[in-house]
């Protein structure tokens, strides 16, 4: 039950940071594309790659700390970060079909649910 708190806090913690940068965005460059989403994803993707390397090379965390920072925090703050990392860790063991095929499918599945969410919900509540 403790791992389930780490994820929730750090869960909760990233989300906040999350709204605060659309927030920030739709202020800054308005609201005529998603910045604020494209840079979450893009940043958390980058800590995400970050934070792999420092704990594989010299920070030895703790399993509440990863659990915190990597599913909390940034899971929170976007699941892209999660999605590059699956994507680099089949790219690095050569699996570059199997790396591809889970970037493509992932992406164009992604958007057909989002379209079947949205034809659903507005078939059965218009």
């Amino acid at each position: 039950m403790t791992m389930f708190l780490y994820a929730a806090f750090g869960g909760a913690i990233g989300a906040a940071a999350r709204y605060g940068v659309n927030v920030s965005t739709f202020k800054l460059l308005g609201h005529g594309f998603p910045w604020g989403t494209m840079f979450v994803n893009i940043a958390g993707s980058f800590v995400m790659g970050v934070l792999i390397a420092v704990m594989a090379l010299s920070w030895n965390a703790s399993q509440e700390t990863r659990v915190f920072l990597m599913t909390g925090v940034l899971g929170g703050f976007t699941t892209f970060s999660a999605f590059s990392l699956d994507f680099a860790a089949l790219y690095e063991r050569k699996e570059f079909g199997l790396a591809f095929g889970y970037a493509g499918s992932s992406v164009v599945m992604s958007l057909v649910a989002v379209f079947a969410g949205l034809y659903l919900a507005r078939t059965v509540f218009q």
